[in-house]
């Protein structure tokens, strides 16, 4: 039986096991998770999953032959330091933090590991991730097959160069941050303009679910669904032109930049 041990058990974590779970992926007694220090953690996702948990990294390693890295990327070298001493080169190590580069891995595992990085993103929990992924010097067909297997149930799965990954970080990871960021300001605008906090939450939502659902059945480029919405000198146009004057689209690319760099300087540390 197929074991897929998890390191880590934040959002990002909780996202992929409750999407693979869903799409019966993997049953409950295949997925074995620890913590760093969060027993309760544990405990919580035991009692909503079914999952197993293991306090011990040796016996978790022991078990698994899949191993998903999903812990901060400051918590990276603690982690692959804790379970060097019991890794086999029947692993395959699967990293979902941001920043930690095949090669940072390889080197720290001391032995010919083989190794995916990925970036998926937390709609994983609704079978939504979009996810970017590279293959290490050491990992070939098998790891790559299962690295689909995986993604592919959960959303989108794209393989790119390494060298893209913090540009697919900055878009992809951080991506669904500035889209809720968006919904949360258009519902305080609602409000402002006297809309009930139902009834702007409520049309907030929905005109996002619905226009993504649009740009996404319809083919149709995002430029081309909006030259439709935006009638010349009408209420669109008017509030287009003003969020242009107060920088919404540079903001946004600026972002984008900030994010890319940051994932650089995580690699970099």
């Amino acid at each position: 039986m197929e074991i897929v041990g998890f390191l880590g058990a934040g959002s990002m974590a909780e996202a992929i096991v409750a999407g693979l779970l869903k799409r019966g992926v993997y049953r409950p007694e295949q997925i074995v998770v620890t913590n760093r220090n969060n027993r309760e953690r544990l405990r919580e996702w035991q009692s909503r999953y079914g999952v197993q948990i293991e306090t011990d990294v040796a016996a978790l390693l022991h078990r698994a032959s899949h191993l998903i890295l999903a812990m901060k990327p400051k918590d990276m070298p603690e982690a692959v330091n804790n379970i060097r001493p019991h890794l086999r080169t029947e692993h395959t190590l699967l990293s979902v933090a941001a920043g930690i580069t095949t090669g940072w891995l390889e080197e720290r595992c001391g032995q010919d590991i083989p190794v995916v990085r990925t970036m998926p993103n937390t709609p994983a929990a609704v079978g939504c991730s979009a996810t970017a992924a590279c293959l290490g010097r050491f990992a070939g067909d098998a790891q790559k097959r299962w690295t689909e297997k995986v993604f592919q149930a959960i959303g989108t799965l794209i393989w790119v160069d390494e060298e893209q990954m913090d540009a697919v970080t900055a878009v992809a990871g951080s991506g669904p941050a500035y889209f809720y960021a968006m919904v949360e300001t258009l519902e305080q605008a609602a409000r402002e303009h006297g809309l009930p906090p139902e009834v702007a939450r409520l049309l907030s939502r929905q005109t996002f679910v619905g226009a993504a659902k649009l740009l996404d059945e319809s083919g149709e480029e995002a430029a081309v669904l909006r030259e439709k919405v935006t009638s010349p000198g009408g209420t669109t146009m008017a509030g287009l032109t003003r969020m242009n004057e107060c920088g919404f689209h540079e903001a946004l690319r600026e972002g984008v930049k900030a994010a890319a760099q940051r994932s650089r300087e995580l690699a970099s540390r």
